[in-house]
């Protein structure tokens, strides 16, 4: 089972976007890595 492209599309992008990281730092994070982040910064934009 592969990961669908525009998932990872998109956490690349909410990742980008909130902490300005550059696409190569986000796609170095190990997978399980990435999802954390990505719940992580939802948690701080719901407050």
């Amino acid at each position: 089972m592969t990961y669908p492209p525009e998932r990872l599309h998109h956490e690349i992008a909410y990742i980008a976007y909130h902490f300005h990281w550059s696409r190569a730092e986000i796609m170095d994070l190990e997978h399980p890595d990435r999802r954390r982040y990505v719940t992580q910064i939802a948690s701080f934009v719901s407050g």
